[in-house]
């Protein structure tokens, strides 16, 4: 057995791993200490990637019309048929859509063979869903898309400002590392704004929960306020900035009043004026922004209104200052680096960047192609499906992302997909939502196969090293495009032999005619050019780095425009008016509930990989509708029971969540259900396709929808082995069904409008009849078990999921019949109890790194251990991740003897 060195596959945070392998299987994992990022911690995600591993689901064999063929047969028909729609409709006939998932090889060769060599502009990414606006204010305030900070800015802030950012769940790393320096530095202040009260509260100085769509208002007002108070930095920006004047006046156009500015917002005025004191007078302030300022139709001004705030107090290039946008995918950033999105080329120059066209034409060596490069931008991910749906794009490839699920108005989506006349996917799972429209399905290596290099939300160059053999025939991404590519004529600019020479070939093009045109101006920011005569050896050993690195910085960079020279034209910032605007998606009489959507803590994406692992499945367990106890009771509903969202394009079913951290008149959804786990659990079904101008990123945060109660007689919890296909009588049979996979066993949370009679034909249907059965007619309640050769097959009980028992006791009998074990004669007695003699129902869990369910702590907490400390040595929660350890707070709160049980954020004590 030996240790190596890799990346973590999930967040942008690019969490350093160590894995341990034993031959060839992947045992155990734990942060590495020497990383940077995280230096040790990993989240339960990243703890639990061990377990996400194995050959069961993968796709192993290429597929072309529905039949496996060897891959010459794949790649020759893959070849064939994008030259024959060329040759029929165009070059710009043929797109592709990529994913922040791949890494930086597998994109640099993608874009090289879309752009540079088949002649389409129609090549864009998943990224453009969460982070292409920031990217665009970036490029168009400080002349690059270059986050000018590092994750150790937020350990010296004096003010971090998290504003649509969950960190504690979606970056828990990151989240630590802010929460162990604030303890360090009692003198920190965190502000937290956002229109939901998330765990990132715990560690909050002050809370503002802000209306839905009104970051600019907020930022505006701040920048006007800084202004009348005499607090910008009139030398800073004399000298490194330009677009002051017109980026005041946009923002005096509204009321400038400290009342006026919150009521538009819906904050107490004390609380706002109290954080724009605390932002105008600190200069070391970092404001971290994600998806909630990102997924707008006004993205781009939102980013803006946050970075004119920096520019106008110098609170930039400075340790612990900076507008610090923080990615969603491991390698968001490295496919922006090598040109991933539609309006950009290669090594962050655009179509419109001076000589940019004619540069990468003779790097690439295409200039005597016809075509060569396209002369102007392809279609953005929004506007890509609708090409598709017009006509206009008739052949499209797809590599590593599943956009029947995650792009708005998805329904839409499935329709033209299913229309293409040629859809190609590449993918490492044999049973996804994307493949049943797919003519051609090509299996790709995972996470732990892949080899090459990831780029973090610090600029951070990272190796994402192969450790284990690819399972079946799965290959390599850059491999797979590199053979299309020979297929097609262009063997000898993709003749890569290992991705080391993809990377040294992208560092050599970041650097290639790089240099400042005059003195006090900047080259191009990404320039990696001191890691292009890097060998094989030196690839594989490459230790993580922050670009740029060139021969000035051979070590990286940690903190950029330091000297207050941007990489605009004439090395000024620039401010940019901006006009609040609304979400475009309105309210009205009918869907009168702003939605808001999101990622939950203990999931990723689409569930592909975090639902192999069985204890990542049990924090949220179900599609879930998140709703204040207020409009619940309004409603008709109560807390568990099961809700339908309307939208005007789509259903969303899901159990239903009280929380007063949710504002009145609003509700949250998570992202993460698809059709293979849920029926209408798509958040994207409830979004219209709306998009920022400027980004072309969805508006995902802001939609209008209307709740209510799902009719339901029964409810059941059917639990059966990993071997028995019911899925099919199932969802015929429900009218809700959720399926949560278990370590040796599916479990699957059904319901029923019609009551016995639908529970019925799912009995009746199951391949193994019952063995046991006890009912209570008075109640309603009761449970079953088939058995087969006395070993357990499935396990039913009929009733609400509260009053299920602990389920590992019964999952471990089903290992037992996976491994042809007869069920115990001392058990059989328990099996309808689905628990041992006297075990309690365990509650939702909180731990997942220890599996310690609610019941227990409060159970704790009630026998006096009132601290999250206590609650670690007794039961271990908290010990781990940390990313419950906010959880286990609020049970504190509520259970201890001293609590306030309405005490939210809002309560906390201003200083």
């Amino acid at each position: 057995m030996y240790q190596a060195r890799t990346t973590c596959p999930y967040c942008g945070v690019g969490c350093g791993v160590l894995a341990d392998i034993d031959g060839d299987r992947m045992v155990g994992v734990e942060g590495d200490a020497t990383h940077p990022a995280n230096y040790g911690r990993l989240c339960v995600k990243g703890s639990a990637l061990a377990e996400t591993l194995g050959e069961q689901g993968r796709l192993t064999r290429p597929r072309v019309d529905g039949v496996e063929v060897d891959w010459d047969t794949a790649l020759d028909a893959v070849a064939a048929r994008l030259q024959a729609t060329r040759e029929a409709a165009g070059d710009t006939a043929v797109a592709g859509y990529l994913s922040g998932q791949l890494l930086t090889e597998d994109y640099y060769v993608a874009n090289k063979l879309f752009k540079g060599f088949l002649g389409t502009p129609h090549l864009d990414t998943n990224s453009r869903l969460c982070m292409a606006s920031a990217v665009a204010a970036y490029k168009r305030s400080l002349g690059a898309d270059a986050v000018p900070c590092s994750y150790e800015d937020l350990e010296e802030a004096e003010l971090v400002v998290l504003v649509g950012s969950n960190l504690a769940w979606n970056h828990p790393v990151l989240y630590q590392r802010l929460r162990t320096a604030k303890t360090r530095n009692p003198l920190m202040r965190v502000v937290v704004i956002d229109p939901r009260v998330t765990d990132s509260c715990e560690i909050a100085d002050l809370y503002l929960g802000l209306r839905p769509g009104s970051d600019a208002r907020l930022f505006n007002g701040l920048l006007a306020w800084m202004a009348a108070k005499g607090k910008l930095d009139r030398v800073y920006l004399a000298q490194h900035t330009r677009g002051l004047d017109a980026a005041l006046d946009a923002a005096r156009e509204d009321d400038g009043r400290i009342e006026a500015i919150a009521a538009d917002c819906d904050i107490d005025p004390e609380r706002l004026e109290t954080f724009f004191y605390w932002f105008a007078s600190q200069l070391h302030v970092v404001t971290l922004y994600s998806q909630g300022i990102n997924q707008s139709s006004s993205g781009t001004d939102k980013c803006h209104a946050i970075i004119n705030c920096h520019l106008a107090g110098g609170k930039i290039g400075l340790p612990g200052a900076g507008p610090f946008s923080i990615t969603g995918q491991p390698n968001a950033m490295g496919g922006r680096e090598v040109g991933g999105l539609a309006n950009q080329l290669a090594a962050h120059m655009d179509y419109d960047s001076p000589g940019a066209l004619d540069r990468v034409r003779r790097f690439w060596a295409t200039d005597t192609l016809q075509p060569s490069l396209p002369e102007g931008p392809g279609h953005k991910a929004v506007a890509l499906f609708e090409a598709i749906e017009r006509g206009e794009i008739q052949a499209l490839w797809i590599m590593a992302t599943n956009p029947v699920v995650s792009l708005p108005d998805a329904d839409r989506v499935r329709a033209a997909l299913a229309r293409c006349p040629l859809v190609i996917v590449s993918e490492c799972m044999a049973d996804t939502d994307l493949l049943p429209y797919a003519d051609i399905v090509l299996p790709a290596t995972s996470w732990s196969e892949k080899d090459g290099t990831v780029t973090n939300s610090e600029r951070r160059i990272s190796r994402q090293r192969g450790l284990l053999p690819p399972p079946g025939e799965a290959r390599h991404d850059w491999w797979i495009i590199s053979e299309v590519a020979r297929r097609l004529g262009y063997g000898a600019a993709f003749a890569y032999a290992h991705p080391g020479e993809i990377f040294v070939e992208h560092a050599r093009l970041s650097g290639f005619e790089n240099a400042p045109d005059q003195p006090g101006h900047r080259a191009r920011m990404f320039d990696i050019s001191a890691l292009a005569e890097l060998d094989r050896e030196g690839y594989d050993a490459l230790a993580p780095i922050q670009w740029p690195v060139t021969a000035d910085a051979p070590h990286g960079t940690a903190r950029l425009f330091e000297d207050g020279c941007f990489a605009t034209a004439d090395g000024c910032a620039r401010l940019f008016p901006v006009r609040p605007r609304e979400p475009v998606q309105a309210l009205d009489a009918t869907h009168s509930l702003r939605l808001n959507t999101g990622r939950v803590r203990d999931q990723w994406h689409t569930m592909t990989r975090t639902a192999r692992a069985a204890r990542l499945m049990n924090h949220r367990a179900e599609p879930f509708i998140e709703i204040a106890p207020e409009d619940a009771q309004a409603l008709g509903l109560g807390d568990q029971q099961l809700a339908r969202l309307t939208s005007a394009t789509g259903e969303y079913r899901g159990r239903v969540r009280l929380s007063r951290g949710q504002r009145r008149g609003e509700v949250f959804v998570p992202i993460h259900w698809t059709d293979r786990f849920s029926a209408r659990a798509l958040a994207g079904s409830l979004l219209a396709a709306h998009v920022d101008p400027l980004s072309g990123q969805p508006e995902t945060k802001h939609g209008a929808v209307a709740v209510t109660p799902l009719a339901t007689a029964c409810e059941a919890t059917l639990v059966v082995a990993g071997d028995l296909e019911v899925a099919g009588t199932v969802r015929e049979s429900a009218d809700y069904w959720a399926r949560i996979p278990l370590a040796h066993a599916d479990r699957w949370q059904l319901a029923w409008g019609e009551g016995e009679a639908g529970l019925a034909r799912l009995t009746e249907s199951l391949p193994v009849p019952a063995s046991l059965w006890c009912d209570d007619p008075a109640s309603g309640r009761w449970r079953a078990a088939g058995l087969e050769d006395g070993r357990l097959r499935w396990w039913l009980m009929v009733g609400p999921p509260a009053e299920l028992p602990g389920l590992a006791w019964l999952d471990a009998r089903f290992a037992e019949a996976a491994e042809g074990q007869p069920v115990e004669d001392g058990r059989r007695r328990r099996l309808l109890a689905g628990c041992d003699d006297g075990a309690a129902a365990s509650g939702p869990l909180v731990c997942s790194c220890h599996q310690v369910g609610q019941a227990a702590i409060v159970a704790a907490i009630r026998a006096g251990d009132a601290s999250v400390e206590a609650l670690g040595a007794r039961l271990a929660c908290g010990t781990q991740c940390g990313s419950c350890i906010p959880e286990l707070k609020s049970l504190i709160e509520e259970e201890g003897p001293h609590a306030r049980s309405e005490q939210t954020p809002e309560a906390v004590q201003v200083v």
